[in-house]
């Protein structure tokens, strides 16, 4: 078996390290490995005679975490908010000449004339399609399909582009991300960058024991973290610095991790994020408002409001078939919980090892609960544990949090998946709003994007909001995301927010670089120009969890810049 065939298979567990792989071990078992760069490799290893991921736990860090698509169905929007179409005229003229815009989505409708340059050529430099196995992949990614700007060309003159370029985009969301970079709606340019070309890269869908490990709900469109990062390594090989800068674009996000951006996705975006001619922008999701975000804290006796034990009530819904919850506590405290069922059942989960997995089954409840623990997990040094509720009984659920010995810190966050991969209603009674930014949105050095309403000037609800969860400032600015209209209608998202936001980055990319202004500028750089020229209220004090520090106006911050 090749490794493409090993990387497509079910058998096959996939593996992410963040050590240089040791190819002399490689003929002592059943994989193959994926360089993603001295300190990234992706590894795919044969499941049999591997401990089961069901009955054990592998190191957290390692199991690729699972991203949704940062939109919702909404079926009005003004650029000249965002200050963008200010900066088209003249005396700047930008418009993303020479500028690259990655986005590891849907894929794309390369057919669409928003992709077309004036000759009806197409401004795609690359589609990589992880899904199709019939063409050739990309050098150093041995899995999909690459289509070439040659190809995509050749394809467009053709009476069938699809018996030359197969790839489709069967959901739209990476095509509307790509439109709203670019600044086209229902085919007209309104703003952003429409000339800058493009990198896609279509991601593949999660591979079944994912999807079953984690319980995703049926029909929900799961990404893994690894295909992420190999399509963001294949985007960075675009970038020349001094001369194409490369704007990497994500509008997918998790509930899974720290949300302190200690992920191996995060890590690796920063290092992206820090290398020159290249930034970063992350959507933040839209978990704002969904209930799936709960902070505790407890405190010694004698403390004001001491509390040594605290009761998390969990609200389940008919229908829902599972999901695994995340518990964070906050070094140096050592937690336990204990969990009781709506029938009064109840199972105590106790960090007695390093790692370890513990398998509850109910009498009186038909449900299964797996509590996976790591007493430091390895990339936060915080203690993890992952609540795995199969099949679970609708009801209120009861985790009773308490600290063994003293309480130094007492501060512990639980959160649920993503609203898409539970499928039906699971939310805390209790909830709190904050911190509820997705994955990777808690990235130190991306430009991570709230969402609010063009129309109105107001904070869209369901937007995730910040902070991290050690306080960090996330996110830096709020960009408008809701009734966006699209190559195929309106919408409303985070992913939407990002997409113009990029759009945006391209454009200062161009005066930067292209234009010799700034020609070793990184995102750190752009960020606060961004940041700089934000727009603010008087009354507000910013930064601010919901709108970092405010609004995006591109335009604003070349006013900045003159002043």
């Amino acid at each position: 078996m090749d490794c493409r065939e090993r990387i497509l298979s079910n058998d096959y567990y996939d593996v992410i390290t963040d050590f240089p792989f040791n190819v002399e071990r490689q003929d002592e078992f059943d994989l193959c490995f994926v360089t993603i760069d001295n300190q990234y490799s992706l590894i795919y290893v044969n499941r049999e005679g591997v401990q089961n991921l069901e009955e054990n736990f592998f190191e957290y860090q390692r199991i690729p975490k699972l991203y949704a698509p940062m939109q919702e169905a909404f079926d009005s929007y003004d650029w000249y908010v965002s200050g963008i179409l200010s900066a088209q005229r003249p005396p700047l003229n930008l418009d993303g000449s020479g500028v690259v815009i990655c986005i590891p989505d849907s894929g794309i409708d390369y057919r669409n004339p928003a992709f077309l340059d004036e000759n009806g050529q197409t401004r795609i430099l690359a589609i990589w399609d992880q899904t199709i196995q019939t063409g050739t992949p990309p050098e150093n990614f041995p899995y999909g399909s690459l289509y070439t700007r040659e190809d995509i060309n050749r394809a467009l003159e053709s009476e069938d582009p699809y018996d030359i370029v197969p790839t489709r985009d069967e959901t739209g969301h990476g095509t509307q991300m790509a439109g709203i970079a670019c600044g086209y709606v229902e085919n007209k340019y309104v703003g952003s960058a429409p000339r800058a070309q493009l990198v896609i890269i279509k991601l593949k869908e999660a591979k079944e024991y994912l999807r079953e490990f984690y319980l995703i709900a049926n029909g929900a469109v799961a990404y893994q973290e690894n295909d992420i990062l190999a399509a963001l390594a294949f985007g960075d090989t675009y970038a020349q610095i001094f001369r194409r800068p490369v704007v990497s674009c994500l509008g997918v996000g998790t509930n899974q991790g720290d949300h302190n951006g200690s992920s191996v996705l995060s890590r690796y975006l920063n290092q992206l994020a820090l290398r020159r001619s290249r930034a970063v922008v992350v959507c933040g999701g839209n978990e704002g408002n969904a209930g799936h975000h709960y902070q505790g804290q407890l405190r010694n006796p004698g403390d004001a409001g001491a509390r040594l034990r605290e009761e998390v009530e969990l609200r389940i819904e008919e229908g829902v078939t599972g999901f695994v919850l995340e518990f964070w506590g906050n070094s140096p405290d050592i937690y336990t919980v204990e969990v009781e069922t709506p029938g009064g059942e109840r199972a105590a989960a106790s960090p007695l090892q390093l790692q370890q997995s513990i398998t509850y089954p109910f009498i009186y409840d038909n449900t299964v609960l797996t509590v996976d623990s790591e007493f430091v997990e390895s990339s936060s040094g915080e203690q993890l544990m992952l609540f795995r509720l199969e099949n679970p009984t609708p009801g209120v659920w009861t985790f009773r949090v308490t600290a063994r010995g003293a309480v130094y810190n007492g501060t512990f966050h639980m959160w649920l998946p993503v609203s898409s991969f539970l499928g039906r209603l699971a939310y805390f009674l209790e909830p709190n709003p904050f911190v509820t930014l997705t994955e990777p949105g808690m990235t130190r050095e991306v430009i991570t994007t709230s969402t609010y309403n063009a129309g109105d000037n107001s904070f869209y609800l369901n937007s995730g909001r910040g902070f991290t969860r050690s306080g960090a400032v996330k996110p830096e600015l709020a960009a408008p995301g809701v009734n966006v209209s699209t190559l195929q209608g309106k919408n409303t998202g985070s992913s939407l927010a990002a997409a113009l936001t990029a759009g945006a980055v391209a454009l200062l990319f161009q005066w930067a670089v292209i234009e010799g202004n700034n020609e070793v500028v990184e995102t750190r750089e752009i960020k606060n120009y961004l940041i700089r020229g934000a727009g603010r209220e008087s009354d507000e004090e910013y930064p601010d969890r919901q709108w970092g520090y405010g609004t995006l106006d591109l335009y604003t911050v070349f006013e900045r810049l003159r002043g």
